[in-house]
């Protein structure tokens, strides 16, 4: 059966949008220049940030930017931004912008998430920003008005039936796509790296400043990367941190599929843990032991799932337990999380509480998500047959991921995009970038961070960290890694050649 899309689109509405829950704008005056105040002068009325836990010296306000950069003078939105500034004047040399992961991820509480983790040298030489990209968050939120159940991660990542069908993952990204042509608006037509590239350039010059310099994390890298190539001149030190690969042929969908390498990098390092004997939730008596164990249990529950109230769905699954176990690969803090699952499962006691999250930002997430992915790039039309083949071919060669990372997305009946093509990484520009990278990471692995690092050429060094999760500066510990990274955003010195930095 031939995937086909069928649905037609609503006819497009222009939509104003605010931001209500932010007093501050952008004001429309012009701005001392730099040089005759000795810093750059930001047009952006800074107040309170709203939300809870946030470092008091914390700062929020908003930048007006065109819903279609091709007309400027058509309708805008307000982008959500934040900022930390300087904590020694006198040392500052610029702006850190941290750019979100995801996609769909916001970023306005990162000054304070991740700020506080970076070294006191460089929150003295930098104001540390970030922002919630467009649809996301507070800068003009998108959703696609979904039913509960299709916000279950096991549902939003398509995990194959137990026999290896993709009936129900076609029916569900039939389903998703037709929901977001329906009812995500005219801003969510426009979400797109690209579109985020040239925000982020708009939030550049709302700062004052001539160029930036960046911390891009997971996505944030893709968009970092992309950012550099369309603004070359405008970049100072370019930090991309767990990198995804920038095949332009396929983008997001190669993401997706690097999973099924990412989880097999990381596992062994799940293994060990779970088989050490100070671990109080040890799993097996030695390593070897663990994966066995592991897929017969994932077998057990596609036959005879169990109840888990409070989950989404509100059973453990075969699938369900897949997902735990990948989003507890992300860090070896999170480890215990899928341990306990198992071994509640396998006892027969009462299953953990459930880690789930409001439906409403599952929504904005779900949405942003679709249509970054969707509208970047139009790899995704392969016919159900070519699927169901893939499929199959992954469940044998990396039964921990059983076919999802090479199944169908709602991309395959997206009508909203692309518009542009895909932005194209190349060694052209200025040799300003530097890739840290954790040897084994579940999202974006070695593999895929490796072809970002070629696309770069010589603009670009990598630091490979003997360490096992997703986040490698000021995230694991490892003071060589740190040190090669804070040394190069002081000081702009980026090492000879890549190198590895053992544990």
């Amino acid at each position: 059966m031939a995937i086909t899309r069928t649905f037609r689109l609503r006819p497009a509405v222009t939509v104003a949008l605010t931001l209500p829950a932010l007093a501050t704008t952008l004001v429309a005056l012009p701005a001392p220049s730099a040089e005759a105040t000795g810093r750059p002068v930001s047009t952006v009325r800074w107040g309170p940030c709203p939300g809870t836990g946030l470092d008091p010296r914390q700062e929020c306000g908003t930048v007006s930017v065109p819903l279609d950069h091709a007309e400027p003078r058509g309708p805008h939105i307000a982008l959500a931004v934040s900022r930390l500034r300087s904590e020694k004047p006198e040392a500052r040399r610029g702006t850190l912008l941290i750019i979100p992961g995801g996609p769909g991820n916001p970023g306005l509480h990162e000054p304070s998430r991740r700020g506080k983790a970076l070294p006191q040298s460089v929150r003295d030489a930098y104001d540390v920003v970030s922002f919630d990209p467009r649809g996301v968050g507070r800068s003009a939120p998108v959703s696609c008005d979904l039913p509960h159940e299709d916000l279950a991660m096991e549902r939003l990542r398509p995990w194959p039936a137990p026999d290896g069908s993709v009936d129900h993952n076609v029916a569900a990204g039939r389903r998703l796509a037709d929901a977001c042509a329906e009812n995500g608006g005219e801003v969510l037509r426009t979400v797109s790296t690209r579109n985020e590239a040239r925000d982020i350039d708009r939030i550049r010059e709302a700062l004052g400043e001539r160029k930036l310099s960046a911390w891009g994390v997971s996505y944030g890298t893709y968009a970092g990367a992309a950012y550099a190539q369309m603004f070359p001149h405008r970049t100072d030190r370019w930090v991309l941190d767990s990198n995804d690969d920038p095949d332009p042929e396929r983008v997001a969908r190669g993401w997706l599929a690097n999973y099924a390498v990412g989880v097999e990098d990381v596992f062994p390092d799940f293994a060990a843990w779970a088989a050490d004997p100070a671990n109080p939730d040890r799993l097996a008596g030695t390593p070897e032991e663990v994966r066995p164990l592991f897929l017969a249990l994932a077998a057990r529950l596609d036959r005879e799932p169990i109840p888990w109230p409070g989950a989404n769905p509100e059973e453990l699954n075969g699938n369900v337990l897949r997902q735990t176990l990948l989003d507890s690969l992300y860090s070896p803090r999170r480890f215990p999380v899928v341990a306990r699952v198992i071994a509640a499962a396998r006892s027969g006691a009462e299953l953990p509480a459930p880690n789930t999250s409001a439906d409403e930002a599952m929504q904005n997430t779900v949405a942003a998500s679709a249509a970054t992915i969707c509208n970047d790039v139009d790899a995704w039309r392969d016919d159900q047959a070519s699927y169901e083949k893939a499929v199959a071919d992954s469940r044998e060669r990396h039964p921990l991921t059983a076919g999802m990372p090479v199944n169908v997305m709602p991309c395959a009946f997206w009508e909203l995009g692309p518009t542009e093509r895909p932005v194209r990484i190349t060694p052209h520009g200025p040799s300003n970038v530097l890739l840290v990278q954790n040897d084994r990471d579940v999202a974006t692995p070695l593999a895929g961070a490796k072809n970002m690092r070629a696309a770069l050429g010589d603009r670009a060094r990598m630091v490979v960290v003997d360490a096992a999760g997703h986040g490698a500066y000021v995230d694991n510990g490892n003071e060589c890694g740190d040190a090669t990274v804070t040394r190069f955003l002081l000081t702009g010195e980026r090492p000879a050649r890549d190198r590895y930095c053992a544990s």
